[in-house]
């Protein structure tokens, strides 16, 4: 849902995240023989694989092996220097030295140098560049002068400065303690030099520094990649390369995994949640987790905009659905009801924010506030309440169970728009283009709660320059934001987060529905699997024996 984008059998977001059940056949990835290429779901990306061009999970994914950034993190998602031999503080977190590791190539066999960063960030700040992800650069300084969208394609940020081939500075526009775990996001990639000839070319022949080296896309079937034998990392790969499989429909994509000609997915359908723990043709996987799902409304949606009526009926609409029920009877208990605007396993998040009975069903007072609403402006006899999702997710169960719920409780007509594919949804929304509620998700980043709300709600990242794809906009909201980033104490930063979230249950522009778990499945014989911090599996670590 939402990456953010991600998809709801999984999913990011993208993000806001959307990682779509995309269609195709299992295979082999066309592997030589003795090659251990490993076959994964996959997805239809929605652009050209460009680190910083990419906020949803179908793209996301694969970039993440093909690209190393400055940190990595573990399995749990505890922060490690990869690319960075060290990134040190001055006083008070507003600027940041870092030293690079030496050695440290792109598969193009060009070096990876300071440039390399400092260019690739400017490059993807820069408005004229139009990169969805240029709001995570907006903590550093000369952001703002970036944002002509009729200024100069090469400028560069002016808080970024090279002092040699493997150090630079950063001088943010405030005190930032999360900086050193932000730039492990994909958005922070170095780029190589041949980016700049062509960045149109470069992303569907991407040339990264990661455990992977990529080999070729074939749209709407497959991303192929091979193992980088020059990788310089603290988890290279223990397969010969990785096969993405792009599915529009998970269902298939687990019959070949029963069958054994799909190695690995970390989405369940929805025909075999209530199974697939005891199915004897595959291994499970299923464990709490870090992904958010929710739907949003864009600002200017009739009836539901930032004002008076607009929150009444925003927070009757989320009363009236029934979590529980959906989580137990639709999703067979692979997930749990959103009670804030994180996820359970994230450092920060909390049960028992001031305003969460706004995800608490309760249909008499969802009903009350309705009618509050319509004394405001009224409700007409024609309207409809419709929420928007991409139909190659298999979230079709879940929006019909939500409607449902809806409908009964407000004495609506509430419906469901499923769009048949991932890319032309996220298009869709990309574009503004669509004018209902429409499905959300969110796959974390890094592992702070700052990166459940930056991204997703701050004015910085609304109207086309982030994942804020409401464009919701609020001044308090931002300024708690920017002061728990300036603040060193994790703990002070995390209570000045939760107050964020309390003006997002006032205003509600997203309803949080619930975090799904890490819940997967891999064919009989596959070692190595797990899912990550993020829901997704440890490709690396990914091995199988070969046919003979």
């Amino acid at each position: 849902m939402q990456k953010k984008a991600i998809a709801f059998a999984a999913a990011a977001c993208s993000l806001a995240l959307a990682l779509g059940g995309c269609g195709g056949q299992g295979g082999n990835g066309d592997a030589a023989d003795g090659e251990m290429i490993m076959n994964v779901y996959g997805c239809e990306p929605q652009h050209p694989l460009i680190p910083a061009n990419t906020n949803e999970t179908c793209g996301g994914n694969p970039i993440d092996m093909l690209f190393a950034k400055l940190v990595t993190f573990d399995d749990e998602g505890n922060a490690q220097n990869e690319v960075a031999k060290e990134i040190v503080a001055n006083e008070d977190s507003s600027e940041y030295t870092i030293t690079l590791n030496d050695g440290w190539t792109f598969t193009d066999g060009t070096p990876v140098t300071s440039e390399s960063f400092t260019k690739a960030w400017s490059y993807s700040a820069n408005a004229v560049n139009g990169m969805v992800n240029a709001s995570f650069f907006s903590v550093i300084e000369g952001y703002e002068d970036l944002q002509d969208p009729n200024g100069d394609p090469n400028a560069q940020l002016s808080g970024l400065t090279v002092v040699d081939d493997t150090t630079f500075t950063v001088k943010l526009t405030g005190p930032n303690s999360t900086f050193p775990i932000r730039v492990g996001y994909t958005a922070y990639a170095p780029l190589p030099e041949s980016f700049y000839d062509d960045p149109e070319a470069f992303g569907e022949s991407p040339v990264g520094n990661g455990q992977y080296k990529f080999e070729e896309w074939n749209h709407n079937q497959n991303i192929k990649m091979v193992k980088n034998p020059d990788y310089k990392g603290v988890a290279p790969a223990q397969n010969d390369g990785l096969n993405f499989v792009v599915y529009t429909d998970p269902e298939a994509a687990y019959a070949d995994l029963s069958a054994g000609n799909l190695d690995a997915m970390h989405t369940i359908p929805t025909s075999a949640q209530a199974t697939f723990e005891t199915d004897e043709n595959v291994q499970p996987y299923n464990e709490a987790g870090s992904v958010f799902q929710s739907f949003t409304f864009p600002s200017d949606m009739e009836h539901f905009k930032l004002d008076d009526e607009g929150r009444l009926r925003r927070k009757a609409i989320s009363m009236a659905i029934d979590r529980q029920s959906i989580v137990d009877k639709v999703l067979n208990g692979i997930g749990t009801p959103a009670v804030e605007w994180s996820a359970p396993v994230i450092p920060g998040y909390s049960d028992s924010i001031p305003g969460n009975e706004a995800l608490s069903y309760n249909p008499e007072e969802a009903k009350k506030l309705w009618e509050q609403a319509n004394e405001i402006n009224p409700w007409g006899d024609d309207d409809q309440f419709v929420m928007a999702y991409n139909s190659d997710s298999g979230g079709k169960d879940v929006y019909d169970a939500m409607a449902n719920s809806i409908s009964n409780a407000l004495g609506i007509q509430a419906t469901t728009n499923p769009m048949p594919t991932f890319s032309e949804f996220r298009d869709s929304v990309s574009n503004r283009t669509m004018k209902n509620a429409f499905r959300t998700g969110w796959q974390p980043d890094y592992p702070s709660i700052e990166n459940y709300l930056q991204p997703l709600y701050t004015t910085d990242a609304a109207y086309g320059q982030g994942s804020n794809d409401g464009d919701y906009s609020n001044p308090e909201f931002d300024a708690l934001i920017t002061q728990a980033a300036a603040t060193p104490d994790t703990d002070e930063a995390n209570k000045l987060y939760q107050q964020a979230e309390e003006i997002l249950f006032q205003d509600m522009p997203a309803v949080p529905m619930y975090y799904s778990n890490a819940s997967g499945a891999a064919a009989l014989g596959v070692k190595g699997f797990v899912l990550n911090w993020k829901n997704v599996p440890v490709y690396q670590e990914l091995t199988k024996e070969l046919t003979k």
